[in-house]
């Protein structure tokens, strides 16, 4: 039996088949929003998931990459703030972009979601596992699933940012992230040290 750390995923496959074996993503021209069928604004560098949170963060780990969920809504003002303004920032892009895997979530969506304990949920019952009130709301998680199965909605994250912050903030928040802040500090902590 292989090592979990071997097992060929359908994420390895799709990676192959839609981007040949190395692997490359080109970065994009210029950044762009897109308003989905679903009413949800999308970025063309967003993860394209099969919806299964430990393929999902495994995949991100290997990229050397972390995994978040953004919740949205149709209609959401703040979400539509966050890619018109927060997004087109070509510093806060790039660096999100490079250093993290997004999965954009809907907030009363019903697509089937696997959980990191293996169980199936529509996205709206997802939202409510984990205690998301009103978007955008984005969680951060661990580098690796270690434990993540037996814990309990928020108790998984690393972090939450529950509502949009301005743009410093913003980006702040997922440098705490990415530089593992939440190890030794509350992000408001961290935050005052960075100034």
């Amino acid at each position: 039996m292989l090592k979990p750390e071997y097992r060929l995923t359908r994420r390895h496959v799709v990676g192959a088949l839609g981007l040949g074996a190395i692997g490359f993503r080109a970065a994009p021209a210029a950044a762009a929003a897109k308003l989905g069928d679903d009413g949800l604004y999308q970025m063309d560098w967003y993860l394209e998931s099969f919806l299964d949170l430990s393929e999902d963060l495994a995949g991100a780990t290997a990229k050397g990459k972390r995994f978040a969920i953004m919740w949205g809504l149709k209609g959401c003002p703040s979400c539509k703030k966050m890619h018109e303004v927060h997004l087109m920032d070509p510093k806060i892009e790039s660096y999100i972009r490079d250093n993290f895997e997004i999965l954009h979530l809907n907030h009363i969506g019903s697509r089937a979601v696997t959980d990191f304990d293996g169980r199936k949920l529509g996205e709206k019952a997802l939202g409510e596992a984990y205690g998301i009130r009103f978007t955008p709301t984005i969680q951060f998680f661990p580098e690796k699933t270690d434990g993540l199965a037996v814990a309990r909605g928020q108790a998984r994250e690393v972090a939450r940012m529950p509502g949009l912050l301005e743009p410093p903030e913003f980006l702040a928040m997922f440098r705490y992230v990415r530089e593992r802040g939440y190890d030794s500090l509350s992000f408001p902590d961290w935050l005052k040290k960075q100034a």
